[in-house]
């Protein structure tokens, strides 16, 4: 892994770092031989064509995929969760449900393109 995507993970917020951290080690248990680099200002984790990203704001941590598609399941089950495009947005006081979460990753990675 880059340095500078160490440092960008060093610099996330003691209260939210082990919650990023369970995302981050997801991405690496799924996918061993991830490239992970700074795509995009934050560490994003690429496997061929197929990408996700994670990144710290001000409220809450956001994993980004390439497209709607790849989150439109996660968004009808998860309703209380903010998402964006192509995002889900989680909230320190959301409860991360770990296997959705897992499925949108997959989904990303393996399908880059609208399936």
């Amino acid at each position: 892994m880059a340095d500078d995507v160490e440092s960008y993970i060093e610099l996330v917020p003691v209260d939210r770092i082990e919650r990023f951290k369970a995302l981050h080690d997801l991405i690496l248990e799924l996918y061993p031989h991830v490239k992970v680099d700074m795509s995009y200002k934050m560490p994003t984790y690429q496997v061929d064509s197929g990408w996700v990203a994670l990144a710290n704001q001000k409220n809450y941590i956001s994993l980004y995929t390439c497209g709607y598609h790849h989150i439109k399941e996660f968004k009808a089950s998860h309703a209380g969760i903010k998402t964006g495009k192509g995002c889900i947005n989680f909230k320190d006081s959301d409860d991360i449900p770990t296997d959705d979460v897992r499925k949108v990753i997959i989904h990303a990675i393996e399908n880059p393109k609208q399936k």
